[in-house]
């Protein structure tokens, strides 16, 4: 049986295909200044601002999945839709978008396929239409 690690939309990240071995996730919050005559700026909180994850991992396309993989994770991107990303433990992360899609080759086959394939995967929450 396979185990989920992640899914984002009908991409799954699972054991033994495309794994990750690390996340980062990062969130930032907005507190613009404004200047003051004689005194140090003002500060305020305007609400939270862009949050993302990075996920880097590894392929190893002729054990399991095959070549597509990366293709198939381009097709969501291309779509230009937020997707749901649900963890292996049944919580809901809402809708995320992805950004940007890095792939390194590595280990090659004479026929040029690649036995490892490298990624990163950086996601943007969607943020919600309503407060």
């Amino acid at each position: 049986m396979t185990e989920i690690m992640m899914a984002l939309g009908d991409y799954r990240f699972a054991l033994p295909s495309a794994a990750y071995q690390q996340l980062r996730r990062s969130a930032e919050y907005r507190w613009p200044q404004q200047q003051r005559i004689g005194r140090a700026p003002a500060t305020q909180f305007v609400g939270v601002g862009t949050e993302s994850l990075d996920l880097d991992g590894i392929i190893h396309p002729h054990f399991a999945g095959g070549l597509n993989q990366l293709d198939r994770m381009r097709n969501l991107a291309g779509q230009g839709t937020a997707l749901m990303l649900s963890d292996g433990r049944g919580k809901i992360w809402g809708l995320w978008c992805i950004e940007r899609i890095e792939e390194t080759q590595t280990l090659f086959a004479r026929n040029g396929d690649p036995y490892k394939i490298e990624f990163r995967l950086r996601l943007l929450r969607y943020g919600e239409d309503q407060p």
